[in-house]
């Protein structure tokens, strides 16, 4: 179609022929390109060819020179009868492997114009074709460009060599890390054992009864990933307030009793300890819309402009789905919109690439039952969120429902669903004073 307007598709042969030319001259070469292009950004198919030969005999650990690179490709089925005087001249008219860098930025800039006007030509078919209403045009228009940003393509065929890729990508970071887990870590060591951490594109369900401390077991997520971990977090509240919030993130911080702060009766103490916990949490990158009328959609294109999300965590569910509808559903509609609302969360964590916390009511089933213990069929509308989830956690403390019980303060997370592993409980240390979660074999002196 370029061809036939008379317009260039963006590419830079030369700048590919030296990328390949100086993997194939200095082999110190091959790890720092892989860091930087990947196979599908190369717009010559041979020189695509070589370079995907090449990154798997890296992965491999063979010897990369151009005898080695041309006996893998016959293996592979890419050979070519001019592949051998190709390398000869691709080495040849190299300048200098130490500019490898230069020529790399070159190649996956080009890429990154051949993808803009890919993208260009579907939004403007889109529009033309009339084929919505602007509102879902505009958010199919931005998906598409928050995927360009993020180097990734929306839709489509991808050959599973560029799955590999990533795979092998993603496990070399996870061995480079040092963590006995893939994800993010919650703060709660014995839950990241049962869950591997809050892993990137997950959607994990928070399930519990009004009282159990969903909310808090969210904001613990919360307090762990932002001042710990460093990252950003996204908190959507449809039920308090941003006040409300940095309240309870304050009590937990500074470790002094949610009343007192309330109340505003603290000790000299306290209030040394909270001006700290203050001044930790400010330097955090957390963000709060407590708009309760908000929709999925309204929160994926505002996460889509925070760079360098980590985390995005939501309270609660059943808030989310009646928010925008205005009036009262039906049992059938309201399955309906719960149904929605959920496959839509669970899109926003694909396309974000991060991991998606989203707190839920459970029905009054477990209510009635001697046990009452959360189980999967007690989640309100439950169907289609079980569907979603990747992670399950229903949250039990049997103090609430027994004064007299023997610990009233040791909770449960019961892990009901869990893609990454087994089912299981975890014992956690409920704080009532801080409205928080503790490991249950530790106390008041815990990390975050």
């Amino acid at each position: 179609m370029d061809e036939l307007l008379g317009r260039k598709t963006p590419h830079s042969a030369p700048a590919e022929q030296a990328v390949v030319g100086s993997m194939l001259i200095d082999p110190r070469c091959v790890p720092v390109v892989l860091e930087k292009l990947r196979a599908d950004e190369f717009y010559i198919k041979l020189n695509r060819d070589i370079y995907e030969t090449m990154y798997a005999m890296f992965s491999y650990g063979q010897t990369i020179d151009p005898v080695t690179v041309l006996d893998q490709m016959k293996v592979r089925g890419v050979y070519q009868d001019n592949c051998e005087n190709y390398l000869a001249e691709v080495m040849r008219i190299t300048p200098t492997a130490s500019n490898v860098l230069e020529y790399a930025a070159i190649v996956r800039d080009q890429a990154l114009l051949r993808r803009l006007g890919e993208t260009a030509d579907e939004i403007n078919n889109m529009v033309y074709e009339g084929s919505g209403e602007a509102d879902a045009m505009l958010e199919a228009a931005e998906r598409k460009i928050y995927a360009l940003r993020q180097g990734r393509n929306v839709g489509g065929l991808v050959p599973v060599s560029s799955v590999v890729q990533t795979v092998f990508d993603d496990m070399s970071a996870a061995a480079a890390s040092g963590s006995r887990i893939p994800g993010l870590s919650t703060g709660l060591p014995d839950l990241d054992n049962r869950i591997l951490g809050l892993n990137r594109s997950d959607l994990v369900l928070v399930a519990a009864r009004p009282g159990m401390g969903k909310t808090s077991i969210a904001l613990n997520f919360t307090l762990h990933v932002a001042m710990a971990l460093k990252k950003t977090v996204a908190v959507f509240s449809l039920e308090m307030s941003r006040e409300q919030l940095v309240t309870r993130l304050l009590s937990r911080a500074s470790l002094v009793p949610l009343q007192n702060l309330l109340t505003g009766q603290l000790s000299e103490q306290q209030w040394r300890d909270v001006a700290d916990a203050a001044q930790a949490l400010s330097a955090t990158d957390i963000r709060i819309d407590d708009n309760p009328t908000l929709t999925v959609a309204d929160m994926n294109a505002q996460c889509r402009r925070v760079p360098d999300l980590g985390l995005v965590v939501i309270d609660y569910l059943q808030l989310l789905q009646s928010a925008g509808s205005g009036h009262s559903w039906s049992n059938e509609s309201r399955t309906q919109a719960v149904s929605d609302i959920s496959r839509m969360m669970k899109i926003m964590a694909k396309e974000l690439n991060v991991p998606v916390v989203c707190a839920s009511q459970l029905s009054r089933a477990n209510e009635s039952r001697q046990d009452k213990r959360p189980m999967l069929s007690d989640l309100r509308e439950s169907g289609a969120i079980e569907q979603d989830a990747d992670v399950v956690i229903g949250l039990y403390r049997d103090g609430y429902y027994n004064k007299e019980c023997e610990n009233p303060n040791l909770a449960e997370a019961i892990v009901l669903k869990n893609r990454k592993g087994s089912t299981g409980t975890v014992e956690l240390n409920w704080l009532p004073e801080y409205t928080s979660f503790a490991s249950f074999e530790r106390r008041r002196d815990d990390d975050y």
